[in-house]
């Protein structure tokens, strides 16, 4: 792990979710480890799933698929595992990086009891599991609305946040994503690119890459250009008297005519338009 978790504390937060929620939760660090959960226990109709090992293998995997859609994030993403159960994440992202992950699931979120075994009986029919314990089990899962669900998702997301601001969670600062983190914002208004950061780190760049994509969920040259764009609208914004040549310069763009085309690809405005909207705002 890149991080340092208060188990303690973080516990005693999950339970609190649970309180407020009636929804398991659950935390995996960015290898997509189970770490902590509250309760422990999963619910019946998961742990009835897991008895067969094609479909306790689809379980992992959905997981880690839900773990990598959501990388890069900063709002929850809701989706329907492979067994038909409602589940939400969101990453956990300290700095730039992201370095865990907040789950929520085994939830049944449909209009009545038998439209939802509808599903799950389709869904889960090549799996070798008593589909009558099942169904029983199906039946006693309360009935969750989309609202509630949106509702559960956006306390998830304050407790994401609260989790990285009251400190339950630290990098260790020797670990490498974190010191080319470190690297990357200390470096990118300069000329910083892929080749220059694996000579500094002395590393090959389909490593470099998977580190990206783990931390960011974007690659290196894509999160650079994130960084300068940032930066350019915080410049375009508050410094009306730079000329945009400037602009692009103390950002690290050495390509004039570049800049403005990656600008107004990522804002639908052009250098010039910013600026005149950023005006008109302020006004």
């Amino acid at each position: 792990m890149i991080s340092t978790y208060n188990l303690t504390k973080l516990n005693s937060l999950l339970q609190d979710f649970y309180r407020i929620t009636q929804i398991r939760i659950t935390v995996f660090d960015e290898t997509f480890h189970e770490l902590a959960a509250y309760p422990e226990p999963i619910a019946p109709v998961c742990q009835l799933l897991r008895t067969d090992t094609a479909a306790k293998q689809k379980c992992i995997k959905c997981d880690a698929d839900a773990c990598r859609a959501s990388r890069g994030q900063h709002t929850p993403y809701t989706y329907k595992c492979h067994a038909g159960l409602t589940e939400s994440i969101i990453p956990l992202i300290l700095g730039n990086i992201t370095i865990g992950y907040l789950l929520f699931g085994h939830v049944f979120s449909y209009r009545s009891h038998e439209e939802g075994w509808s599903e799950i009986q389709k869904r889960c029919a090549s799996y070798q599991v008593d589909m009558d314990a099942l169904k029983k089990a199906c039946l006693e899962r309360p009935l969750i609305s989309e609202d509630y669900i949106r509702s559960a998702s956006h306390i998830m997301q304050a407790v994401a946040s609260f989790l990285c601001l009251d400190r339950m969670v630290v990098f260790k600062k020797q670990e490498l994503p974190v010191q080319i983190d470190d690297y990357i914002m200390q470096h990118y208004t300069e000329a910083l690119n892929v080749q220059t950061i694996c000579e500094h780190f002395q590393i090959g760049k389909t490593f470099l890459y998977e580190i990206a994509k783990q931390s960011y969920g974007i690659g290196i040259a894509a999160h650079i250009r994130n960084l300068r764009i940032s930066k350019a609208k915080e410049l375009l914004a508050s410094r009306p008297d730079l000329r945009i040549r400037e602009v692009a310069f103390q950002c690290g763009f050495t390509d004039y005519n570049y800049f403005i085309t990656v600008f107004k690809h990522m804002t639908g405005f052009s250098p010039k338009q910013f600026c005149q909207q950023a005006k008109q705002d302020f006004l």
